[in-house]
């Protein structure tokens, strides 16, 4: 099980199931090369609030045409009945089971021996099947457990295996969607809304705990809290993810599986749990509301689209003093630029490596999480904003105009 996040009281770890590997140690010059803060994505933009917004209308007007939604094979939020269901939990766990697929990582490694590469099973986890459209099924999972995979191959209610295409994912968000031949599936769940849950209100978790060999796994508790953000490390970078809190047990190899209302929606994507002595009965997925707009984005683009900012970023508590010369001594917070796109906004608005930025529109900077919450939640491509730098001792504003991200 690798970790997402941790703070030394409340380990946070991602909910897939997979092999310790041992790591080495990293230089400080060796982080900022890679940057660890910016990666690939380089820090994009995108508007969250609006575009959450948007997509949700459009979700809840595709729910009301029910043609257009098995065309364009995009999913929808379907009301969830206030009457609750009259379904037992055994009916709606044996209809739901049949949904969830078992997902392995594979990835090559190289035989010491012989020299030749083979796919090795890097991890598990787990998926649901949402829509089935023109001869292919789409499985919604965690970005972690296919991220870095070489091939993923599915794992079916009956037993049968079979290769999975990636169609999309996005590191920030957590979440990736894949498609299999749709002759292999037989069943598909709906999505219900997440905005309506209250605390208290019972829920199962369906996945596969510790591998596939205790597949379909069920779980049974309540939601124990609403709209909890939790700090995580992604691949391109920190942030702060919007979970639902249950008390439902979720173990590795349960991230990408279901979280299942007594109606038999899916209200949330299972993905992370406090891990601590002593700890029991933290557990947290996705709402269904936050994933929906995300996946359908993933379906119709492989991506989700950010305007570029095109840097890499170290914060400054983590950078040794010998790479901020100058730096007045009030200044202790902040997030420095290591690396510039020349062709991107940064590049053409003039900032430059070693620049501290502390500031954006007069909101304090802290750390990158602080500068790309910022960016997501208020500024789209094509919008200016003034950043203000800290550059060889003197502080500056540099007025910065977003465009698109790179293919």
């Amino acid at each position: 099980m690798s970790d997402l996040y941790k703070q030394p009281e409340v380990p946070v770890e991602r909910a897939v199931y997979a092999k310790k590997t041992k790591s080495g140690f990293k230089r400080f010059l060796s982080t900022i090369t890679a940057g660890v803060i910016g990666s690939a994505l380089t820090l994009g933009a995108v508007t969250y609030t609006d575009y959450f917004d948007s997509l949700k209308q459009t979700s809840n007007q595709l729910a009301l045409t029910e043609d257009k939604t098995v065309e364009e094979g995009l999913a929808s939020i379907v009301p969830t009945s206030t009457a609750g269901s009259t379904s037992s939990i055994a009916d709606i766990v044996e209809s739901s089971s049949k949904a969830i697929v078992g997902i392995t990582n594979l990835q090559n490694q190289n035989d010491p021996y012989f020299g030749s590469q083979d796919d090795v099973e890097s991890g598990t986890g787990s998926g649901v099947v949402f829509k089935t459209v023109e001869g292919s099924a789409y499985i919604v999972t965690n970005n972690h457990v296919i991220e870095k995979a070489n091939k993923v191959e599915v794992s079916l209610y009956n037993g049968e295996k079979t290769t999975a295409e990636v169609v999309g994912a996005d590191a920030l968000t957590d979440l990736a969607v894949i498609k299999i031949d749709s002759s292999y599936v037989t069943d598909i769940l709906e999505f219900g809304d997440s905005s309506q849950l209250r605390p208290g209100e019972q829920v199962m978790a369906i996945g596969n705990p510790l591998g596939l060999d205790l597949s379909r796994t069920v779980t049974q508790g309540i939601i124990s809290a609403i709209d909890r953000d939790i700090a995580v490390s992604t691949s391109a970078g920190q942030w702060e993810l919007n979970v639902i809190q249950t008390d439902a047990a979720i173990n590795p190899g349960n991230s990408g599986g279901a979280l299942i209302n007594t109606s038999g929606q899916v209200i949330g994507i299972n993905s992370l749990k406090i891990s601590d002595d002593g700890v029991e009965g933290l557990g947290f997925a996705i709402p269904s509301n936050d994933v929906v707009p995300i996946i359908n984005q993933l379906i119709e683009y492989g991506k989700i689209n950010r305007p570029y900012l095109g840097v890499n970023l170290a914060d400054l508590a983590e950078v040794p003093g010998m790479y901020l010369p100058n730096l007045p001594e009030g200044v202790t917070a902040g997030t420095m630029i290591t690396q510039v796109d020349t062709n991107s906004a940064a590049g053409r608005a003039g900032l430059k490596a070693q620049d501290v930025i502390v500031q954006i529109d007069n909101q304090s900077v802290e750390n990158a999480s602080d500068l790309r919450k910022y960016l997501y939640e208020h500024l789209k491509s094509g919008d200016r904003t003034t950043v203000k730098v800290y550059r060889d001792g003197k502080a500056i504003d540099v007025e910065v105009e977003f465009s698109n991200s790179p293919e």
